[in-house]
Protein backbone atom coordinates (compact mmCIF):
# COMPACT_ATOMS: atom_id res chain seq x y z
CA UNK A 1 0.00 0.00 0.00
CA UNK A 2 1.37 3.81 -0.66
CA UNK A 3 0.22 6.97 0.08
CA UNK A 4 -0.02 9.86 -2.76
CA UNK A 5 3.70 10.18 -3.41
CA UNK A 6 4.12 6.34 -3.57
CA UNK A 7 5.54 5.99 -0.35
CA UNK A 8 4.83 2.50 1.08
CA UNK A 9 3.23 3.29 4.72
CA UNK A 10 2.08 0.31 7.13
CA UNK A 11 -1.75 0.06 8.02
CA UNK A 12 -2.08 -1.19 11.58
CA UNK A 13 -5.09 -3.95 11.76
CA UNK A 14 -5.93 -2.39 15.20
CA UNK A 15 -6.46 1.07 16.03
CA UNK A 16 -5.70 4.60 14.15
CA UNK A 17 -3.50 4.55 11.57
CA UNK A 18 -2.42 8.11 10.23
CA UNK A 19 -2.33 7.49 6.15
CA UNK A 20 -1.36 11.04 5.32
CA UNK A 21 -0.64 14.40 6.88
CA UNK A 22 -0.12 17.39 5.03
CA UNK A 23 4.04 18.81 4.63
CA UNK A 24 5.30 21.29 6.00
CA UNK A 25 1.18 22.61 6.34
CA UNK A 26 -0.04 21.95 10.05
CA UNK A 27 -3.67 19.91 9.64
CA UNK A 28 -6.39 21.46 9.72
CA UNK A 29 -8.92 18.78 9.66
CA UNK A 30 -9.34 15.17 10.20
CA UNK A 31 -10.83 12.89 8.12
CA UNK A 32 -11.45 9.40 9.81
CA UNK A 33 -12.55 6.20 8.00
CA UNK A 34 -14.09 3.41 9.64
CA UNK A 35 -15.01 0.09 8.50
CA UNK A 36 -18.03 -2.34 8.85
CA UNK A 37 -18.49 -5.86 9.86
CA UNK A 38 -15.30 -8.61 8.78
CA UNK A 39 -14.09 -5.35 7.52
CA UNK A 40 -9.90 -4.04 7.67
CA UNK A 41 -8.91 -0.60 7.48
CA UNK A 42 -6.69 -1.42 4.69
CA UNK A 43 -8.98 -3.75 2.68
CA UNK A 44 -12.25 -2.23 3.33
CA UNK A 45 -10.87 0.38 1.15
CA UNK A 46 -9.09 -0.54 -1.62
CA UNK A 47 -10.12 -1.48 -5.30
CA UNK A 48 -9.39 -5.47 -5.78
CA UNK A 49 -8.59 -4.99 -9.05
CA UNK A 50 -6.22 -2.27 -9.23
CA UNK A 51 -5.46 -2.40 -5.51
CA UNK A 52 -5.51 1.24 -5.08
CA UNK A 53 -6.09 2.46 -1.16
CA UNK A 54 -8.07 5.72 -2.01
CA UNK A 55 -7.73 7.04 1.44
CA UNK A 56 -4.54 7.64 0.77
CA UNK A 57 -3.50 7.18 -3.02
CA UNK A 58 -6.55 9.54 -4.73
CA UNK A 59 -8.09 11.55 -1.96
CA UNK A 60 -5.19 13.63 -0.33
CA UNK A 61 -4.23 15.97 -3.78
CA UNK A 62 -7.93 16.30 -3.43
CA UNK A 63 -8.07 17.74 0.37
CA UNK A 64 -4.69 19.98 -0.32
CA UNK A 65 -6.21 23.41 0.22
CA UNK A 66 -7.86 22.01 3.31
CA UNK A 67 -4.91 20.25 4.51
CA UNK A 68 -6.64 17.41 6.14
CA UNK A 69 -4.97 14.70 7.82
CA UNK A 70 -6.21 10.99 6.96
CA UNK A 71 -6.66 8.54 9.33
CA UNK A 72 -8.06 4.60 9.09
CA UNK A 73 -9.34 2.77 11.68
CA UNK A 74 -9.40 -0.75 12.94
CA UNK A 75 -11.12 -3.44 15.10
CA UNK A 76 -12.16 -6.37 15.50
CA UNK A 77 -15.10 -6.17 13.72
CA UNK A 78 -16.15 -9.57 13.97
CA UNK A 79 -19.82 -10.76 13.66
CA UNK A 80 -20.34 -11.15 17.56
CA UNK A 81 -19.83 -7.67 17.69
CA UNK A 82 -23.01 -6.72 16.05
CA UNK A 83 -25.21 -9.61 17.65
CA UNK A 84 -24.22 -10.08 21.15
CA UNK A 85 -27.66 -7.67 22.65
CA UNK A 86 -27.44 -5.41 25.21
CA UNK A 87 -26.30 -7.14 27.82
CA UNK A 88 -22.85 -7.36 26.20
CA UNK A 89 -22.89 -4.31 23.55
CA UNK A 90 -19.46 -5.20 22.19
CA UNK A 91 -20.06 -1.85 19.52
CA UNK A 92 -20.12 0.28 22.99
CA UNK A 93 -16.81 -1.36 23.41
CA UNK A 94 -15.56 -0.27 20.13
CA UNK A 95 -17.03 2.88 20.45
CA UNK A 96 -14.84 3.75 23.71
CA UNK A 97 -11.75 2.75 22.14
CA UNK A 98 -12.44 4.17 19.30
CA UNK A 99 -13.44 7.33 20.98
CA UNK A 100 -10.13 6.98 23.63
CA UNK A 101 -8.26 6.34 20.98
CA UNK A 102 -8.82 9.43 18.97
CA UNK A 103 -8.67 11.31 21.68
CA UNK A 104 -4.99 10.59 22.38
CA UNK A 105 -3.75 10.73 18.67
CA UNK A 106 -5.18 14.13 18.96
CA UNK A 107 -4.41 15.70 22.88
CA UNK A 108 -0.44 14.53 22.19
CA UNK A 109 -0.53 16.68 18.97
CA UNK A 110 -2.11 19.43 20.31
CA UNK A 111 -4.97 18.84 18.33
CA UNK A 112 -7.84 18.08 20.22
CA UNK A 113 -10.27 20.96 18.68
CA UNK A 114 -9.52 20.27 15.13
CA UNK A 115 -12.58 19.48 13.43
CA UNK A 116 -13.63 15.68 12.29
CA UNK A 117 -14.84 14.52 9.18
CA UNK A 118 -16.22 10.36 9.36
CA UNK A 119 -16.42 7.98 6.71
CA UNK A 120 -18.03 4.85 7.51
CA UNK A 121 -19.25 1.63 5.63
CA UNK A 122 -22.24 -0.31 6.49
CA UNK A 123 -22.05 -1.48 9.67
CA UNK A 124 -19.00 0.66 10.92
CA UNK A 125 -21.70 3.90 10.65
CA UNK A 126 -23.28 2.26 14.02
CA UNK A 127 -19.49 1.84 15.95
CA UNK A 128 -19.14 5.77 14.52
CA UNK A 129 -22.82 6.55 15.42
CA UNK A 130 -22.28 5.04 19.29
CA UNK A 131 -18.93 6.58 19.45
CA UNK A 132 -20.38 10.11 19.37
CA UNK A 133 -23.56 9.13 21.39
CA UNK A 134 -20.63 7.94 24.16
CA UNK A 135 -18.95 11.39 23.83
CA UNK A 136 -22.05 13.50 24.00
CA UNK A 137 -22.84 11.86 27.25
CA UNK A 138 -19.92 12.29 28.59
CA UNK A 139 -19.88 14.59 32.09
CA UNK A 140 -17.36 15.54 34.52
CA UNK A 141 -13.94 17.44 34.90
CA UNK A 142 -11.83 14.35 35.16
CA UNK A 143 -13.04 12.75 31.83
CA UNK A 144 -14.02 16.15 29.41
CA UNK A 145 -11.86 15.64 27.55
CA UNK A 146 -13.16 12.70 26.04
CA UNK A 147 -15.87 15.10 25.07
CA UNK A 148 -13.64 16.56 23.07
CA UNK A 149 -14.75 14.08 19.77
CA UNK A 150 -18.51 15.01 19.76
CA UNK A 151 -17.54 18.55 19.99
CA UNK A 152 -15.00 18.55 17.21
CA UNK A 153 -17.61 16.35 14.73
CA UNK A 154 -18.52 18.40 11.74
CA UNK A 155 -20.13 16.02 9.43
CA UNK A 156 -20.31 12.51 8.80
CA UNK A 157 -20.73 10.46 5.52
CA UNK A 158 -22.54 7.22 5.87
CA UNK A 159 -21.67 4.16 3.18
CA UNK A 160 -24.17 1.49 3.19
CA UNK A 161 -25.23 1.96 7.03
CA UNK A 162 -28.60 0.46 8.21
CA UNK A 163 -30.21 3.06 9.98
CA UNK A 164 -33.83 2.58 10.11
CA UNK A 165 -34.63 -1.14 12.08
CA UNK A 166 -38.01 -0.92 13.91
CA UNK A 167 -38.31 -4.98 13.26
CA UNK A 168 -36.28 -7.33 15.16
CA UNK A 169 -36.56 -9.54 12.55
CA UNK A 170 -36.15 -6.79 9.77
CA UNK A 171 -32.34 -6.36 11.40
CA UNK A 172 -31.67 -9.44 11.42
CA UNK A 173 -32.12 -9.99 7.91
CA UNK A 174 -30.41 -6.78 7.02
CA UNK A 175 -27.54 -8.48 9.10
CA UNK A 176 -27.72 -11.80 7.77
CA UNK A 177 -27.39 -10.58 4.35
CA UNK A 178 -24.75 -8.87 5.28
CA UNK A 179 -22.64 -11.59 6.93
CA UNK A 180 -23.45 -13.24 3.97
CA UNK A 181 -21.90 -10.40 1.98
CA UNK A 182 -18.92 -9.61 4.28
CA UNK A 183 -17.83 -13.35 5.64
CA UNK A 184 -16.56 -16.22 3.61
CA UNK A 185 -18.96 -18.81 3.00
CA UNK A 186 -17.12 -21.84 4.94
CA UNK A 187 -17.89 -19.64 7.55
CA UNK A 188 -21.25 -19.24 6.89
CA UNK A 189 -21.87 -23.01 6.35
CA UNK A 190 -20.25 -24.32 9.73
CA UNK A 191 -21.75 -21.76 11.88
CA UNK A 192 -25.55 -21.48 10.84
CA UNK A 193 -25.83 -20.54 14.90
CA UNK A 194 -24.57 -17.33 13.52
CA UNK A 195 -27.81 -17.00 11.69
CA UNK A 196 -30.30 -17.29 14.48
CA UNK A 197 -27.91 -14.76 16.49
CA UNK A 198 -28.83 -12.56 13.83
CA UNK A 199 -32.42 -12.27 13.59
CA UNK A 200 -32.57 -12.26 17.46
CA UNK A 201 -31.43 -10.20 20.53
CA UNK A 202 -30.56 -7.00 18.56
CA UNK A 203 -31.65 -4.30 20.82
CA UNK A 204 -28.49 -2.61 20.80
CA UNK A 205 -28.89 -2.21 17.42
CA UNK A 206 -32.21 -0.12 17.67
CA UNK A 207 -31.16 1.83 21.25
CA UNK A 208 -28.35 3.80 18.99
CA UNK A 209 -31.00 4.62 15.91
CA UNK A 210 -33.08 6.36 18.79
CA UNK A 211 -30.38 7.91 21.03
CA UNK A 212 -28.47 9.21 17.27
CA UNK A 213 -31.88 10.71 16.99
CA UNK A 214 -31.56 13.46 19.56
CA UNK A 215 -28.09 14.50 18.76
CA UNK A 216 -28.34 14.41 14.52
CA UNK A 217 -29.20 17.83 13.98
CA UNK A 218 -25.96 18.79 15.06
CA UNK A 219 -23.71 17.12 12.36
CA UNK A 220 -24.06 17.50 8.33
CA UNK A 221 -25.25 14.30 7.23
CA UNK A 222 -24.72 12.24 3.72
CA UNK A 223 -26.65 9.56 2.73
CA UNK A 224 -25.38 6.90 0.66
CA UNK A 225 -26.95 3.73 -0.66
CA UNK A 226 -26.07 0.86 -2.65
CA UNK A 227 -27.33 1.52 -6.57
CA UNK A 228 -26.60 -2.22 -7.35
CA UNK A 229 -28.08 -5.65 -5.85
CA UNK A 230 -25.99 -8.29 -4.18
CA UNK A 231 -25.95 -12.18 -6.00
CA UNK A 232 -26.95 -13.78 -2.54
CA UNK A 233 -27.31 -17.50 -3.47
CA UNK A 234 -28.73 -16.84 -6.95
CA UNK A 235 -31.21 -14.52 -5.69
CA UNK A 236 -30.18 -10.63 -6.25
CA UNK A 237 -30.80 -8.27 -3.41
CA UNK A 238 -30.03 -4.82 -1.90
CA UNK A 239 -28.41 -5.93 1.45
CA UNK A 240 -29.46 -2.52 2.71
CA UNK A 241 -31.94 -0.62 0.81
CA UNK A 242 -32.54 2.98 -0.10
CA UNK A 243 -35.19 3.33 2.72
CA UNK A 244 -32.93 1.85 5.59
CA UNK A 245 -29.65 3.23 4.30
CA UNK A 246 -31.10 6.62 2.99
CA UNK A 247 -33.94 7.26 5.12
CA UNK A 248 -35.67 10.95 4.23
CA UNK A 249 -34.70 13.26 7.05
CA UNK A 250 -34.56 17.39 6.80
CA UNK A 251 -31.78 18.95 6.58
CA UNK A 252 -29.69 15.69 5.26
CA UNK A 253 -28.24 14.77 1.60
CA UNK A 254 -28.56 11.89 -0.34
CA UNK A 255 -27.46 9.80 -2.80
CA UNK A 256 -26.84 6.78 -4.44
CA UNK A 257 -23.63 4.89 -5.28
CA UNK A 258 -23.70 2.98 -8.05
CA UNK A 259 -22.10 -0.46 -6.90
CA UNK A 260 -22.99 -3.28 -4.65
CA UNK A 261 -22.69 -3.33 -0.61
CA UNK A 262 -19.07 -4.56 -0.90
CA UNK A 263 -17.79 -2.73 -3.21
CA UNK A 264 -19.55 0.86 -3.31
CA UNK A 265 -16.92 2.47 -0.95
CA UNK A 266 -13.75 0.81 -3.67
CA UNK A 267 -12.82 3.68 -5.28
CA UNK A 268 -10.27 2.22 -8.08
CA UNK A 269 -9.63 5.71 -9.84
CA UNK A 270 -11.57 9.37 -9.79
CA UNK A 271 -13.83 8.13 -12.32
CA UNK A 272 -15.47 5.32 -10.12
CA UNK A 273 -19.27 5.50 -9.86
CA UNK A 274 -20.16 7.39 -6.93
CA UNK A 275 -16.16 8.89 -6.48
CA UNK A 276 -17.29 12.59 -7.17
CA UNK A 277 -20.23 12.66 -4.99
CA UNK A 278 -18.56 10.85 -1.92
CA UNK A 279 -15.41 13.30 -2.46
CA UNK A 280 -17.55 16.46 -2.49
CA UNK A 281 -19.12 15.79 0.29
CA UNK A 282 -15.70 15.05 2.41
CA UNK A 283 -14.24 18.00 0.46
CA UNK A 284 -17.13 20.45 1.03
CA UNK A 285 -17.08 19.47 4.80
CA UNK A 286 -13.11 20.00 5.93
CA UNK A 287 -13.63 23.28 3.69
CA UNK A 288 -16.64 24.43 5.92
CA UNK A 289 -15.93 22.50 9.12
CA UNK A 290 -13.12 25.05 10.98
CA UNK A 291 -15.28 28.09 11.42
CA UNK A 292 -18.18 26.26 12.49
CA UNK A 293 -16.19 23.72 14.96
CA UNK A 294 -14.24 26.98 16.59
CA UNK A 295 -17.93 28.46 17.09
CA UNK A 296 -18.17 24.59 18.82
CA UNK A 297 -15.62 24.94 21.26
CA UNK A 298 -16.22 28.73 22.28
CA UNK A 299 -19.49 27.68 23.35
CA UNK A 300 -18.26 24.63 25.14
CA UNK A 301 -15.60 26.45 26.83
CA UNK A 302 -18.07 29.11 27.88
CA UNK A 303 -20.27 26.36 29.74
CA UNK A 304 -17.36 24.72 30.72
CA UNK A 305 -15.94 27.72 32.58
CA UNK A 306 -19.50 28.78 33.96
CA UNK A 307 -20.41 25.44 35.26
CA UNK A 308 -16.84 25.69 36.94
CA UNK A 309 -17.86 29.23 39.07
CA UNK A 310 -20.78 27.65 39.66
CA UNK A 311 -19.52 24.60 41.23
CA UNK A 312 -17.05 27.32 43.13
CA UNK A 313 -19.91 29.68 44.23
CA UNK A 314 -21.56 26.28 45.57
CA UNK A 315 -18.63 25.22 47.58
CA UNK A 316 -17.99 28.71 49.10
CA UNK A 317 -22.16 29.21 49.64
CA UNK A 318 -21.82 25.73 51.79
CA UNK A 319 -18.52 26.80 53.78
CA UNK A 320 -20.27 29.76 55.07
CA UNK A 321 -22.87 27.94 55.59
CA UNK A 322 -20.78 25.11 58.03
CA UNK A 323 -19.13 27.93 59.36
CA UNK A 324 -19.41 27.31 63.64
CA UNK A 325 -22.02 30.08 65.41
CA UNK A 326 -19.26 30.42 68.46
CA UNK A 327 -17.11 32.62 65.71
CA UNK A 328 -19.11 35.46 65.69
CA UNK A 329 -18.34 35.21 69.77
CA UNK A 330 -14.99 34.77 69.64
CA UNK A 331 -14.33 38.15 67.39
CA UNK A 332 -16.16 39.71 70.02
CA UNK A 333 -14.17 38.55 72.85
CA UNK A 334 -11.43 39.24 70.97
CA UNK A 335 -12.38 42.84 70.23
CA UNK A 336 -13.15 43.31 73.95
CA UNK A 337 -9.98 42.06 75.14
CA UNK A 338 -8.67 44.67 72.32
CA UNK A 339 -10.37 47.12 74.15
CA UNK A 340 -9.38 46.03 77.63
CA UNK A 341 -5.46 46.20 76.64
CA UNK A 342 -6.05 49.65 74.68
CA UNK A 343 -7.85 50.96 77.90
CA UNK A 344 -4.50 49.02 80.38
CA UNK A 345 -2.08 50.44 77.98
CA UNK A 346 -3.96 53.97 78.32
CA UNK A 347 -4.32 54.04 81.93
CA UNK A 348 -0.36 52.63 82.81
CA UNK A 349 0.62 55.48 80.08
CA UNK A 350 -1.20 57.66 82.38
CA UNK A 351 0.58 56.19 85.33
CA UNK A 352 3.80 56.34 83.66
CA UNK A 353 3.06 60.47 83.33
CA UNK A 354 2.63 61.24 86.83
CA UNK A 355 5.65 59.78 87.87
CA UNK A 356 9.13 62.16 87.61
CA UNK A 357 12.31 61.18 85.32
CA UNK A 358 15.50 60.67 87.51
CA UNK A 359 16.37 64.17 87.63
CA UNK A 360 12.73 65.58 88.19
CA UNK A 361 12.79 63.26 91.73
CA UNK A 362 16.21 64.73 92.71
CA UNK A 363 14.66 68.72 92.20
CA UNK A 364 11.54 67.36 93.98
CA UNK A 365 13.48 65.63 97.07
CA UNK A 366 15.92 69.01 97.10
CA UNK A 367 12.96 71.48 97.60
CA UNK A 368 11.31 69.05 99.96
CA UNK A 369 14.54 69.03 102.24
CA UNK A 370 15.20 73.06 102.12
CA UNK A 371 11.34 74.24 103.32
CA UNK A 372 11.17 71.35 105.88
CA UNK A 373 14.51 73.03 107.64
CA UNK A 374 13.17 76.34 107.35
CA UNK A 375 9.99 75.35 108.87
CA UNK A 376 12.06 73.60 111.48
CA UNK A 377 13.85 77.22 112.02
CA UNK A 378 10.22 79.25 112.53
CA UNK A 379 8.90 76.69 114.90
CA UNK A 380 12.11 77.35 116.95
Amino acid sequence: MSNSSGQRIPVNRFGLTEVYSPSPAKPEVDVVFVHGLNGDPHNTWTSENTKVFWPAQILPPILEEEKARVLVYGYDADVTSFTDGASRDKIHNHAEHLVAELVANRRIRKASERPIVWIAHSLGGLVVKRALIHSSEIRGMKIEHLRSIFVSTYGILFLGTPHHGSDIAQWGNRLEWICSVMLPKKVMDSQPQLVDALKTNNETLQVIDRQFVHILNRFHIYFFHEGKPTNLKGTLKFIVDETSASPTVQDVERAVIQADHSHMCKFESESAPGFDLVVDGIQRYAEEAPAKIKRNWDAENQERTSVKQAEAAELYSASVKNTPPQREATQKDTSQSDANSTFESSSLGREQRALPSADGQADFDRQFTVEDITNEKEMA
